[in-house]
C-alpha cells in the first residue's frame, strides 16, 4: 500500500504541474497530459480503495 501512495503522490504532482502549465500559460499540449495524468489518478484510486478495504479486514 506505501508504493501505491507513493505513486499517486507522483501523478498527483505531474496533474498540478501541467494543469497549471495549461490554465496560468495556455500550454494546450499540457491540457492533454494533465487529462492523461487524470486518467491514471482515477484508476490508481480505485487500486487504493481495494487494497484500503483489504487492510481494514485484516485488523
Amino acid at each position: 500500500m506505501e508504493k501505491l501512495l507513493t505513486k499517486i503522490k507522483a501523478e498527483i504532482d505531474v496533474f498540478v504541474k501541467e494543469a497549471d502549465a495549461q490554465l496560468l500559460k495556455g500550454n494546450k499540449a499540457a491540457g492533454t497530459r494533465a487529462r492523461k495524468a487524470a486518467l491514471e489518478l482515477s484508476k490508481m484510486m480505485k487500486e487504493f480503495r481495494k487494497v484500503s478495504v483489504e487492510e481494514a479486514k485484516k485488523k
